[in-house]
């Protein structure tokens, strides 16, 4: 008779930050990180496809935003046991990370479906000047968010 080891969950996150100047390249190497974290969480393909190219492209779209002489992207990837988070955030200008007419659109369209793209939800805000973008990528099923 054999035993069966028990299975134990970490609960602590885990945490990959990144520091990116606006070149498609790296904005990649933030999409190979969630693809990563959603592979260790065993997503679907589908699901994992979808989350990497959502983080590419917004990383993409903040490159537009960015100012100053030395211009980069601060991006924090943080595996929960509940959920995968990515907060993009720049200094200088208020402008979200992904315009606010796409967290709008992005907004009316997440619900049971899923999400748009491989996000279950899109927040913005600004701390010390900085403009913060965070996507959330539930595992399993989304909270009803009123």
């Amino acid at each position: 008779m054999f035993l069966s080891r028990p299975i134990t969950v970490n609960a602590e996150p885990k945490c990959i930050e990144l520091q990116i100047d606006p070149d498609a390249r790296l904005a990649a190497a933030a999409g190979g990180v969630a693809r990563y974290f959603a592979e260790s969480a065993e997503l679907t393909t589908g699901e994992t496809t979808d989350l990497q190219k959502s983080v590419v492209a917004a990383c993409l779209e903040a490159f537009e935003h960015l100012v100053g002489d030395r211009p980069h992207l601060n991006v924090t990837l943080t595996r929960f046991p509940d959920r995968i988070e990515v907060a993009m955030f720049h200094a200088g200008s208020p402008q979200p990370a992904v315009g606010l007419d796409r967290i709008a659109g992005l907004a009316s369209q997440l619900g049971g479906s899923g999400g748009l793209g491989g996000v279950d939800r899109v927040q913005y805000e600004t701390r010390d000047g900085s403009a913060v973008t965070r996507l959330t990528k539930y595992l399993g099923h989304a909270p009803r968010i009123a």
